[in-house]
């Protein structure tokens, strides 16, 4: 299995952290926050690239916020730089694990939104009832050829996920030291005003992480 040793300098690279920018506040640019890191954005992007360089980077404490639609959730946000520092990892580590997944994974992927997956649904229902066949033999069936679709959620998945496990997986491909110290300070970040069992954790950042799992 091929594995990557040399990866840290292409995150923090000044050329990547712009697109790391430019991805982050894609459709977001009216947003306060944004607002603010893009007012003096060179020294927002420097600041990030040197920290980042000499590994002093240490994500901010989590913003917790609950989300009705229509399920009650509560959701833990990153500050703004952190997604930027997000964005500068997934431009790197994202092809390296794109190989893996199987064609009908569309967590996350480019080209793989909504209407794919509605389209690839309508194609195996055709594939399972034959295009829409009634059924022969059977006397005054007038039913369709049927077949079963499972709909399933995994309770609390971005709290629960298993950390060590996640990075097992992550380690059978990466062996860079320093992309690995990044990636756990990330998902060691937890929310500034979380609690109970488990803190909130940063679903967004493991919402791209956890589709190795």
């Amino acid at each position: 299995m091929k594995t990557h040793n040399q990866l840290y300098s292409q995150i923090y690279s000044m050329g990547n952290l712009t697109i790391a920018w430019r991805n982050a506040q894609k459709h977001k640019t009216l947003r306060p926050n944004i607002i603010d890191f893009e007012k003096d954005i060179i020294r927002n992007l420097l600041n990030l690239h040197n920290e980042l360089k000499t590994k002093t980077y240490k994500p901010r404490p989590l913003i917790s916020f609950i989300l009705r639609d229509p399920k009650t959730r509560k959701i833990s946000k990153s500050d703004f730089r952190d997604r930027v520092v997000h964005h500068a990892l997934i431009n790197i580590i994202k092809p390296i694990f794109e190989k893996q997944f199987i064609y009908d994974s569309c967590a996350g992927r480019i080209g793989k939104g909504s209407l794919f997956a509605l389209k690839r649904f309508e194609k195996f229902i055709r594939k399972i009832s034959r295009n829409y066949k009634k059924k022969k033999n059977q006397f005054n069936d007038t039913n369709n050829i049927k077949g079963y679709c499972l709909k399933a959620d995994i309770r609390h998945y971005f709290q629960e996920v298993n950390h060590k496990k996640l990075l097992q997986i992550i380690t059978k491909k990466i062996r860079d030291e320093n992309s690995l110290w990044l990636i756990r300070q990330i998902l060691d970040n937890t929310s500034s005003s979380g609690g109970g069992r488990k803190q909130e954790r940063n679903a967004s950042w493991e919402s791209n992480l956890s589709i190795f799992c």
